[in-house]
Formats: C-alpha cells, structure tokens, sequence
C-alpha cells in the first residue's frame, strides 16, 4: 500500500507517529519524547555499524511526531504494525540460552509478522522491525538474527512476486524433460522400429532379395487414368492423327486437281458464251478469280520454264559451306512463310474482284487498277514461292541420288529439329488444330517433291533405278508419318490433349467437304495449290516432250494436243472419284459423330 503524505518518510517515523497516536499510556523508550545527547546518538550509530547494520537517517521532525503518516485503505489492520508488537516478540524469543534457538525463533517470528503486512510496505517495517529486535537480543545472538532476517527478507520477496512458486515448478519441471536418455529408454519406439542390422554382404543381398522391386518404391503405383494416357500416347493419338492427315492429303488432292481440271472448263465455257452470243457482259467475281489463278499459273509455269533445273542441281550438289540438310531447312521455312503471305495475296485478289464485278460505271477505272495490280502481286508472291518448291524438290532429289548417307541425314535432322521445335511448347487446341494442318500440307509438299524426283530418274537416269527409288521414296514417307506421330501424341500428352480433338478436327474437314458451315465457322484447311501445280507442270513437261514422235510441227502439235486431252480427261475422271468418295465418306463420318454425341447425352 503506497502512503499519501507531504513527504516520503520512512519506516520509522510511520512506526513513532502510530505509537505517539493510538498508545499515549505506553512508557517504552521509543514512546517517550527523545532526551538523549547527541554523542550517546553517536555511539549508538557507531555500535550499529559494527554489528552490520546501516539505519537509514531519521529525520527529527518525524521522531518527535509533528507529522502525522496517512496509509492508503486505512481500514485494513495488517497495513502497519506497533513496534511494541515486535519488539516483545524479539524480547521473547531472545531470552532463550541457546544462540541459535533463538536466531531461529527471532527469525520465525519475524517472518511472522511480515506477512501481515502490505507489499508496498514490506521492506521498510522489515527493516525497522529488524533493529528493534535486534538490539534487544545480546552480543552473540544479534549477528544472527541480521542474517536470518536478511534471509527471511529475500524469501518474503521471492514468495510476492507471481511468477515465483510457478516458475521455480517450471523450471524443475523443463530440467527433468531434457533428460534425453532416459525419455528415449522409457520410450523406444518414439522414432518408430529401427533395428541396427549386419553389415554383412550376404545379408544386405537377402534383404535386397526378399525386400521386393526397388523402382516400385520409388515410382507411385498407377490407376485406370494412367492406364487410358499410356494408350492415348501409343495408339488412339497416332491412329486419329494419321485418319486426319490422310483425308486432309484428299482434300489437298482434290483441291489440286479442280485447279487443274474445273477452273480451266470455267474459263472455256465462259470464253465459248462470249463468242457464241458475241456480247461482252461484265464477269462476276468467280469468273475473274478464275481469270486471275490462271494467269498466276501461267505466268508461273513460264517464269519455271526458263529455269535450268541441271544448273541449280550442281550448285546445290557442290557446294560446301552448308550441308544440304541446312538449305531444305532454310527452304521448308521459306516455304512456311510463302504459304501465310500467299494465302493473304489471294484474299485480297478475291476482294477486288468482287470490287470490280460489282462496282458502279464510275469507279470501274479504279477497280480495275486495283486488280491489275493486287494481280501482280500475287504473280510475284506466286512465282517465288514455286521457285522455293523447285529448289526444295531439287534438294530432296540430290540427298537421294547422292551415295553418302544425305538422305539419312537430312530425314534426322529436318524430322527431330521439328520435333524439337513443337513438342515442348505449350500448344493450345486452336494451334494444335493448324499444326494438323501444316502437317497435311507438308505431306503433299513432299509427295509432289517425290514426283519431281520419279520425273527426273525418267529423263536422266541409266540402269535399274526404280527399286532404289521406291526404297527411298518409302523411306521417306515412312519417316514422315513416324514423325508426325510421335510429335502429336507427345504433344497432346504434355498439353493434357484428349484424343477426341483429332475426331473434332476431321468432323470440321468433313463440313468443309460437305459445304456445310456452321454458323461459328470454325478453322478450315486453307490449301493454295498454285505453286505446287507450277512445279508439277514444270517437272512433267519434259517427260511429255519423250513421248511426241518426231516429224512436221503440224503433226508434233497434233499429238501435243492429243496427250492434253488425253491428261485432262484422266484428271478429270480422277477428280470426279476422288471427290465423290470424300462425299460420301464425309457423309458418313458426320452422321457417325452425329449418333454418338446423341449417345452420349
């Protein structure tokens, strides 16, 4: 309990004024007023410091009682104590004989009456009552009473502080925990079982033994998922991405030889209406677009023809600073790039030629200007990307005549570097959909590739030569579809790709057969086959030119004419099968996928 006073006073004065206040009968020393002189003062003092004791100074006024001490709660009788109190209770206890007994007993009964007092007051009633009792005791006893009351003092303040009695618990508690041998040998199997087993070679090979297969332990046991991924890997993906590139290679064919079998019968009967009725009427857009791919054919087929094929075959052939597996991959990238910007060239042909057929009297000028020129353009853009083609197809001719393994290498490192190149990307559906595509053109690219080559072993080569071209030719082939099976299934395995987006793939290539879009109008094989056609025109030229017998240029054009006729009508007819079974097979695959999503919901 804090004291309200003017000033701080000590024990002491608190002590004289209470007895001074509530015992005026008293006639103790201490309650009566202070006659002694200041040198017995001095002795006293001087006799304390002897014994080890240090009074603090005690103010005169205090003594004499002219303040009177104010305690907080004064209703609490344990807030202070009498002197008297405590002093007969040292009188008491020091009247025994032996020394020690009564230290002991000064002690206890000290302690005694300290804990009626408050916290705030302790220390200081402690060292009063300490004196008092004291100097009452003899010579030989007092020395040890200051020390038991020293004692009792630091007691008293370690059992008020809070933490006292539990921390002291907590700590014998933590230093019996941390015995660590003992815990471990009243529990053993805290760790769990782990037994110290011999070193020996035979019994380590035993364990190994009977201890079963090492890489299950290391590999997580399968399920029915993993199971379906395995067999999407190795079969259901290779065998739908084949089906797609097959019908996709017939669209591409078919496509083909409508270039070169309907679009020039439109032109013909078109040319023979205009002669028949002799009137000029405007053409409408198809008609132009007609016109406009068949000069870009022409054009094309002679800006080949005055290419010497046996020039670039040797420059490319002796050459020695890039390797012919460098150059059909610098070409196939051309090759890529003329086919985006070719299919761009088109389009806006087609656009102006829906401009000019449609447009007023007055802009006919401007129109026709614009056509003019996106002609020429795309007569430009064309004639280059069938030089690519040609160079390309020579390349592919000089790996398979040439004997040191060329075509071995040029098939490792163009067919793994795209490999490398697609599958450890992240491919979305969309972009997975025009890889397809990609691949489907590069299969008609190769095979009109292989053409050139057949062409060429007829018109220069000497001795038995078609077995070694048909190994190659299957060699090839054989490469490219293993390629392409193992980019596709490791692409929809590392894209978490189901095979069923092959099947959504050819049920969009049957649509586009069929002339049924939908009204989202998903992606459609965009196939230009004007710069194939010019390298095929080109290459089989020259075998038609063996076949004309010699004599008048009356009679050679004769038989030109003949085997013109002759190689339409065999197009044509090949056309009309080739389109009448992607019908029918287009028909039908569309209304077996028809069937099973009624199934299936």
């Amino acid at each position: 309990m804090s004291l309200r006073s003017g000033g701080r006073q000590l024990s002491f004065e608190l002590l004289a004024g209470d007895l001074t206040a509530d015992d005026p009968d008293d006639i103790s020393p201490r309650s009566l007023p202070d006659t002694t002189s200041d040198g017995q003062r001095r002795r006293r003092r001087r006799s304390k410091r002897k014994r080890g004791f240090r009074s603090p100074p005690i103010d005169e006024a205090a003594s004499e009682g002219e303040q009177q001490p104010r305690v907080e709660g004064g209703g609490d009788s344990a807030a202070a104590f009498r002197v008297p109190d405590l002093r007969s209770t040292a009188e008491t206890v020091c009247e025994g004989s032996d020394a020690e007994r009564s230290a002991a007993s000064c002690v206890t009964d000290v302690g005694v009456e300290l804990r009626q007092r408050s916290v705030s007051g302790a220390g200081r009633v402690l060292a009063a009552s300490a004196d008092d009792g004291t100097s009452s005791c003899g010579s030989s006893t007092r020395e040890s009473a200051a020390a038991a009351a020293a004692a009792v003092a630091d007691v008293a303040a370690m059992a008020w502080r809070p933490e006292a009695n539990g921390g002291m618990k907590k700590k014998l508690e933590k230093e019996s925990s941390l015995d660590w041998e003992k815990y471990m040998k009243d529990n053993s199997n805290i760790l769990g079982e782990v037994e110290r087993l011999d070193n020996s070679p035979f019994r380590y090979f035993l364990g190994e033994l009977y201890g079963g297969n090492s890489l299950r332990s290391t590999i997580a046991v399968g399920n029915e998922k993993k199971r379906q991924r395995v067999y999407n890997t190795m079969f259901h993906v290779p065998w739908r991405c084949e089906r797609l590139i097959v019908a996709g290679f017939f669209v591409c064919l078919d496509s083909f030889l409508s270039l070169l079998t309907i679009m020039p019968a439109r032109i013909v009967i078109t040319i023979w209406r205009v002669l028949k009725t002799r009137k000029f009427r405007r053409p409408n857009a198809a008609d132009l677009s007609d016109y406009g791919c068949f000069v870009v054919l022409t054009l094309g087929v002679a800006s080949l023809q005055m290419i010497d094929i046996s020039l670039i075959y040797h420059v490319i052939r002796g050459q020695g600073t890039i390797k012919l597996y460098v150059v059909y991959n610098v070409l196939e990238i051309f090759d890529k790039l003329c086919q985006s910007f070719g299919e761009d060239v088109l389009q806006v042909l087609f656009n102006s030629a829906e401009g000019l057929s449609a447009c007023s009297t007055d802009n006919v000028t401007f129109e026709l200007m614009r056509f003019i020129l996106d002609e020429a353009i795309a007569v430009v853009a064309f004639v280059v990307h069938s030089f690519v083609l040609l160079a390309q197809a020579i390349t592919l001719s000089t790996c398979i005549i040439a004997h040191n393994n060329a075509l071995l290498a040029l098939l490792v490192s163009n067919n793994f570097a795209e490999i490398k190149s697609n599958v450890f990307k992240r491919v979305s559906k969309e972009n997975l959909h025009s890889l397809v595509y990609y691949d489907i053109i590069e299969r008609f690219h190769i095979t009109a590739f292989l053409l050139f080559v057949l062409a060429q072993n007829i018109l220069e080569a000497e001795g038995p030569w078609f077995d070694s071209f048909l190994t190659n030719a299957s060699l090839v082939f054989l490469c490219e579809v293993l390629i392409d099976a193992i980019k596709h299934s490791f692409l929809a395995k590392f894209n978490e790709i189901k095979p069923v987006a092959y099947s959504e793939f050819l049920e969009d290539l049957c649509n586009q057969i069929l002339n049924d879009k939908p009204d989202d109008h998903k992606k459609d094989l965009t196939f230009i086959p004007l710069a194939p056609a010019c390298v095929v025109i080109r290459v089989l030229t020259p075998v038609y030119a063996t076949l004309l017998p010699a004599g008048p240029f009356i009679w050679r054009i004769f038989w030109i004419l003949l085997w013109s006729v002759l190689t339409y009508f065999m197009l044509a007819i090949f056309k009309i099968i080739v389109g009448l079974i992607l019908r029918c097979l287009a028909n039908w695959y569309v209304n077996l996928r028809l069937t099973r999503k009624q199934h299936v919901d």
